[in-house]
């Protein structure tokens, strides 16, 4: 069986290879090793090979015999063994062809979730992307070099984001350009919408949708918001964002949820665009984004 193993050993010569003799007096072979330096002890991530029929208390066992604190053992599978930094060449590969999969992207390369597991204590692990926070869970403890790979990883979606919206603003000046003075969109507010008109045709329109209560007792207004494809990438979401932000906020919501197909690209610069702060979510099959709104000034129509 292969099992992943994290365990603190002293910061000492020879605690690593006690717990190496001890491995191999048991038949249990070491196949890949992860070594975190802290101040006083050392953390160990270590896949092992065991005897098929060892269980979870073999393992941590074992492990304490041989000098081992605050043991977590978990079964894993051979692609617990792929090598560490192609790991994290690959993730980088996956956030520069896809922003918006960087939740579930980080949250795979640490091991851990996206939202932690009902009853189970768990650490986390926080970055920031533009204004928005990204939070991702797991039983064991983030080390300060995760945390540090973790803030790197949140830098060059930082970095991408930040040249797609200068590409983004090049575009949409020019097409302004191309397209004179009358593609100046209006907006206008009604009770719980507002909608950006171009020469009296909508091509844009946030709804506030009905409230609910979460599970801290605030209210939520989840946002049904649409751009014509034709008018993307030239503010317009970002301003019926805001506006409906506001609009919420006048209903008496605390914050606003906006949820989406995990592979749209378009949301993240929208909500930083606005200037608002919120937190994303990445499932397998959605993104949300929850963004406060109780500090912000009502908008009514």
């Amino acid at each position: 069986m292969l099992w992943r193993v994290r365990t603190t050993l002293p910061d000492k010569p020879g605690a690593l290879a006690g717990l190496a003799h001890r491995c191999g007096e048991a038949g249990v072979n070491i196949l890949a090793l992860q070594i975190f330096p802290g101040a006083e002890d050392v953390v160990d991530e270590i896949v092992m090979r065991t005897p098929v029929d060892w269980t979870e208390a073999d393992v941590v066992g074992l492990l304490e015999v041989a000098g081992g604190g605050e043991v977590v053992a978990r079964t894993c599978t051979e692609a617990a063994l792929t090598d560490q930094p192609t790991r994290y060449v690959e993730a980088a590969r996956a956030i520069l062809a896809r922003p918006m999969s960087f939740p579930e992207v980080v949250a795979g390369l640490f091991d851990a979730e996206a939202e932690p597991v009902d009853g189970e204590i768990h650490d986390v692990m926080e970055m920031t992307v533009g204004d928005v926070q990204v939070q991702v869970h797991r039983t064991t403890a983030f080390t300060a070099t995760e945390h540090a790979r973790g803030a790197a990883m949140a830098g060059l979606v930082n970095d991408v984001l930040d040249r797609s919206q200068r590409s983004a603003a090049v575009v949409s000046n020019a097409s302004a350009r191309r397209l004179g003075s009358g593609a100046t969109p209006t907006y206008v507010v009604d009770t719980d919408a507002v909608s950006a008109y171009i020469d009296d045709a909508v091509v844009g329109v946030a709804t506030v949708l009905d409230a609910s209560v979460n599970e801290d007792g605030d209210t939520v207004r989840d946002v049904d918001l649409n751009v014509d494809p034709a008018w993307q990438r030239r503010g317009i979401g970002t301003r019926l964002l805001m506006d409906a932000a506001r609009i919420a906020h006048a209903l008496g919501a605390d914050e606003i949820l906006l949820t989406t197909r995990p592979d749209n690209q378009a949301v993240l610069p929208m909500v930083l665009a606005a200037g608002l702060r919120g937190r994303i979510r990445m499932a397998a099959d959605q993104l949300t984004v929850r963004v406060p709104v109780r500090d912000l000034k009502p908008l009514a129509p």
